[in-house]
């Protein structure tokens, strides 16, 4: 495979999510492709058409979850150290909790070594930390070489909402920063911390596969109105 150009982002920006092989399918029918696709190995269950990541009409993201933090088939390290180093060719960033950062650190020096840029993220469906936690976390993201910080977590309430809203003008290091709400109020986060700076925004190209998760066409009426 030919070398990538290291994918740089300037604007907030649109990751439409391919979880099954009818959505990977579908993306490669998308007229006009968002600005990413993530490619959720965890969850896409049977042998992946290298093929077809090809012919994807935009820079691809992979991820691998951890099952803590909402990986589909209770996948182990081992297993997903194996899926993300067979498909890290097709990348342009890789996302790695950052749980798992140390666990997986061989795939994440290969990347340093490489033009594929580093994303960690931290997933919390039950509730969202405090702002000092959520400082802390990007902070350590940014000394282990991320480019973006990604943070998802729950927003039933407007207490939950607010520290998110808050988190992107006070997170206090020099990252750039992707950051959701999932639940009651996860569709408002979504419009709204877009509004405010997030980079990576998801959107769903089938199926949501979380609460607020908006589709496609929605998250772009989102980034029109910026």
């Amino acid at each position: 495979m030919t070398a990538r150009r290291r994918v740089k982002i300037e604007r907030p920006s649109i990751v439409g999510v391919i979880s099954t092989p009818a959505e990977l399918d579908r993306a490669l029918r998308i007229r006009k492709p968002p600005d990413f696709f993530e490619l959720r190995l965890d969850s896409l269950g049977e042998p992946v058409d290298e093929e077809k990541l090809s012919r994807l009409r935009a820079p691809l993201i992979i991820t691998a979850r951890d099952p803590r933090e909402g990986g589909a088939n209770n996948l182990s390290i081992q297993k997903r150290r194996k899926l993300l180093r067979r498909f890290l060719p097709h990348a342009a960033f890789l996302d790695v909790e950052l749980r798992s950062a140390r666990p997986l650190r061989s795939i994440v020096d290969i990347v340093h070594k490489r033009n594929v840029r580093l994303l960690l993220s931290f997933h919390d469906f039950n509730s969202t930390p405090s702002l000092g936690s959520l400082r802390a976390m990007a902070r350590k993201a940014k000394s282990l070489g991320a480019a973006v910080f990604k943070v998802a977590t729950r927003t039933d309430t407007p207490e939950q909402l607010a520290r998110l809203l808050a988190f992107i003008p006070k997170a206090g290091v020099d990252l750039s920063l992707s950051v959701m709400g999932i639940g009651k109020l996860g569709r408002k986060s979504r419009r709204e911390l877009m509004r405010r700076g997030s980079i990576l925004n998801y959107a769903h190209v089938g199926r949501s596969s979380v609460p607020g998760q908006p589709s496609l066409e929605r998250a772009r009426i989102h980034q029109r109105k910026l």
